[in-house]
């Protein structure tokens, strides 16, 4: 054995799984980089760059799915940034159309107007944007608008992480339970598990507040400060997920009464049931022969393990409850509560949390049990053993499922973000279980040793407290002993070396050193995939603008590209120096996020500086768009737009419009087939 050896050993494992969820969180803040929201403007009037004659009354803007807007989400400014809206929303939604209006104030003057618009789509994400429109002609504007996009910057990248958070203490919480009450019973009272199970409550509780308290800044201002916002509080509260979290909090207060029950009441029935157990085998002679005092023993225990199976019942079922009800708090607020069939998807992924949490959490607790605890019993590691199975089973019904429902078709799990952050998900699990087959070969090569092997720890460790015990009296034969401080000096010399002996017999047994490397490696990949499950649940799911459940996806309607859209036309405005070329190209040209290049050129092909270039992409056919794109100007003619979204493969109708001076611009219509 090396030096290092025992060092490597001696890690505490709390530490060493906080470094790889350190490790994790750094995946997973790249993975929610990618993450976008649901809802999208589909359609305005006035539409973006339109100029119209006369100023119009309201502003109407429509959207792909439900939304939440409150009376400020629309803002329409004038040329000198100042509010020109009433501020008073009005809901214009009919049928399967999603429209919202904003009146405006009488009397316009001409120029360009800015709208400024920003909401929370129905699976929880916040969404936002701008265009302007032109009363007579266009003007020179100062209205600005937020840089960073919904739900970014510090705010979001905080918000993500604690999102992920919350899942892990789920996990922690349910998992662990569920392992001590189906797996280990004798677990309830080991402290390791117990600070698993607390840390978990601790974690989700800690998570939950913080989510409420940011979701202000989150779907608002992004600013962090406003968090403690007290006006944005109350608002929150009366949204869908300031409803589920508070609803987690409640069932949470019931939770910490279960752990309370569960390490207090029931560990110490638990203990009681095992020491009577233990006192009738050692006394088995004198109940064997009819005494009165063996027969009231007999029922004693009898009455106790009958009580110890009615604890569990009921811990067992009121948890249950309580857990189904945690994770319904997820069900209700995301994913599954929008799109087609919310009524079979939600219970589904009810059922799909409580199955993630009982494998997972049961995994780092048997983790824990195996790297801290050295006589955890075979019959317990096959109880999780089947119950993981089981719960493989539901992952694998319940995520199809939600991967149909989704996804929508083939084409879409390699041309979306979502799709292919499924695929990921998809390969970690089955490493995963492919780690856990070696646990299981393990746990089947465990064998008799281990009871032969704790039967002989036992034995030795009565031998040598009978040793200590023996020279403990020769000591105190001398009178060396009489002094208190060294009897209890001595006693935990014999507790450290009976510590020592267990220690070493646990390194020994070659299985269990395998059980434990084959389950901390199933740990490690178990912590990526709820990194990349929490990513998956902040991403546009891969159905997009599907409005009827039996409508064939247009996903596949048409072949992927093989090289980008470019796109060369000239144009001129009419006024002094309004001729040029526009170039433009669009990567990959696929369904999801695309990267837009626009370069603008003078007649002579050197690079042309103009004060405004707009892009906008309308799918006709699905009456989707007019989608505008404003891009970020990097340098003297060359303008590029990241993250363009393109929601459906089709024939779209591209309009690039170009403004040379305060009163002098074009547009550029060109149709592109785009996937």
């Amino acid at each position: 054995m090396t030096a290092t050896a025992p060092r490597i050993r001696q890690l505490p494992l709390v530490r060493l799984l906080f470094v790889i969820a350190v490790l994790v969180c750094g995946l997973f803040g790249t993975l929610s980089g990618t993450a976008s929201a649901h809802a999208a403007l589909t359609g305005s009037d006035p539409k973006d760059g339109a100029v119209v004659d006369v100023a119009p009354k309201d502003v109407t803007l429509t959207f792909s799915e439900q939304i939440a807007m409150g009376d400020n989400s629309i803002r329409v400014l004038d040329p000198t940034s100042k509010r020109v809206d009433v501020a008073k929303m009005r809901d214009l939604s009919e049928g399967g159309t999603v429209r919202y209006a904003v009146d405006l104030k009488p009397g316009l003057p001409d120029g360009t107007y800015t709208v400024a618009w920003q909401a929370v789509s129905a699976d929880s994400h916040p969404v936002s944007g701008a265009f302007t429109f032109s009363v007579g002609a266009p003007s020179k504007t100062t209205a600005t608008v937020p840089d960073q996009e919904a739900g970014g910057g510090l705010v979001g990248t905080l918000y993500d992480t604690v999102r992920y958070l919350s899942y892990a203490g789920f996990v922690l919480l349910v998992g662990g339970a569920a392992f001590i009450l189906a797996c280990w019973q004798r677990g309830a009272s080991v402290r390791p598990l117990q600070r698993l199970v607390v840390g978990g409550w601790v974690t989700l509780t800690a998570a939950t507040l913080v989510l409420l308290l940011l979701r202000t800044p989150y779907t608002g201002s992004g600013k962090l400060g406003d968090a403690f916002d007290l006006g944005g509080l109350a608002d929150v509260l009366d949204t869908k997920t300031g409803a589920a979290l508070v609803s987690r909090l409640l069932l949470l207060g019931a939770a910490a009464l279960f752990i309370a029950v569960l390490f207090g009441a029931y560990a110490k029935r638990v203990t009681e049931t095992e020491s009577g157990t233990k006192a009738e085998a050692e006394s088995g002679t004198g109940a064997e022969s009819g005494t009165d005092d063996g027969e009231g023993s007999g029922g004693a225990g009898s009455e106790a393990e009958k009580a110890k199976a009615d604890l569990t019942f009921g811990l067992g079922l009121g948890g249950t409850v309580v857990a189904a009800g945690i994770a319904g708090t997820w069900a209700l607020s995301e994913h599954a509560s929008t799109g087609i069939q919310t009524g079979l998807a939600m219970p589904l992924d009810v059922l799909h949390l409580l199955a993630v949490a009982a494998w997972l959490g049961g995994l780092v607790s048997l983790l824990t049990v195996l790297h801290r605890t050295p006589d955890i019993e075979r019959a317990a590691v096959r109880r999780f053993s089947r119950i993981a199975f089981t719960s493989v089973v539901v992952l694998a019904v319940t995520g199809l499922y939600q991967a149909w429902r989704q996804v929508g078709s083939w084409s879409a799990l390699t041309d979306t973000s979502y799709g292919r952050l499924l695929l990921v998900k998809v390969a970690l699990i089955a490493v995963l279980l492919c780690a856990a087959w070696f646990s299981r070969r393990w746990t089947g090569l465990l064998g008799e040793r281990t009871t032969a092997g704790t039967q002989a720890g036992e034995e030795s460790e009565a031998e040598a407290e009978a040793e200590s015990e023996a020279g403990g009296e020769a000591v105190d034969g001398a009178g060396e002993t009489s002094d208190p401080e060294r009897a209890a000096q001595l006693a935990r010399q014999r507790t450290a070396l009976a510590t020592a002996r267990k220690k070493r017999d646990r390194d020994a047994d070659t299985e269990r050193s395998g059980l434990r490397r084959s389950v901390l490696i199933e740990a490690c990949v178990a912590l990526v995939v709820l990194a990349v499950t929490t990513a998956l649940t902040g991403t546009e799911p891969g159905r997009t603008q599907e409005k009827e459940a039996g409508r064939p996806g247009t996903e596949a309607a048409a072949p992927a590209p093989a090289r980008p859209v470019s796109l060369t036309e000239p144009f001129d405005t009419g006024g002094a120096n309004g001729k040029g070329t526009v170039r433009l190209t669009l990567d990959p040209a696929r369904s999801g996020d695309n990267l837009m290049h626009v370069w603008i050129d003078d007649p002579a092909g050197k690079p042309m500086d103009v004060p405004e270039v707009k892009v906008a992409y309308t799918l006709k056919s699905e009456q989707i768009g007019p989608l505008p794109v404003v891009p970020e100007r990097l340098a003297p003619g060359h303008w590029s737009a990241s993250s363009v979204q393109i929601p459906m493969p089709g024939d779209w109708h591209l309009q690039v419009t170009v403004r040379t001076s305060d009163i002098d611009q074009t547009t550029i219509e060109k149709n592109v087939k785009i996937g």
